[in-house]
């Protein structure tokens, strides 16, 4: 044991760097690149889902293979009059949150129910009267002030009112339970 500090000998004999030296520069190098990857991933559960909405129930129009539900895919809800509400949340500043009607959603699935149960990403689950598309011209946003709307930030649809405009009817408890995000899913009823 004369000498603990080993070094490396390449095929010549020839001392090279010390190996506890090499061993941290490439552990530390390990480490910096991981945290730089690790710094720009979300965690898997974190990831937007793709936009798109599942309505099932009272529904006369489907396009699943069992006729129970009609799926809309990204293209088809983006190919949806636009409709624009600008209005403040208990969550967020006064934004402009642009998507398409619920009315014309209902309209396209042939609905006939008088409430729909909205189901969202996080298990909530909440019903709001057919008559408050008629009422508030409710939409299903699906990005704020011009940016898409994730799953981190109320997305990626999220059911807004005008409160606004209806500050007497839509402010308070009652109100805000209406302001459903991250629907995946309608059920009419």
């Amino acid at each position: 044991m004369a000498n603990v500090n080993a070094t490396l000998r390449n095929a010549t004999g020839a001392t090279s760097v010390r190996w506890r030296t090499r061993w941290l520069k490439g552990l530390t190098g390990l480490i910096v690149g991981l945290t730089v990857c690790c710094a720009y991933a979300q965690p898997a559960g974190q990831q937007s889902p793709a936009l798109s909405l599942d309505v099932q129930g009272k529904i006369a129009n489907t396009n699943d293979a069992a006729h129970r539900a009609y799926h809309f895919s990204e293209s088809q809800l983006l190919a949806l009059p636009v409709h624009a509400i600008t209005t403040s949340t208990t969550w967020t500043p006064r934004s402009t949150f642009t998507g398409p009607r619920l009315a014309d959603i209902l309209k396209i699935v042939g609905s006939y129910g008088t409430k729909i149960e909205f189901h969202t990403f996080d298990d909530y689950t909440y019903t709001v009267p057919v008559a408050d598309c008629a009422r508030y011209g409710v939409i299903v946003a699906y990005s704020m002030n011009g940016q898409r709307l994730k799953l981190s930030d109320f997305g990626p649809l999220f059911l807004i009112y005008p409160r606004d405009a209806f500050p007497d009817e839509l402010t308070g408890a009652a109100g805000d339970s209406k302001f459903v995000w991250q629907i995946k899913a309608l059920i009419v009823k």
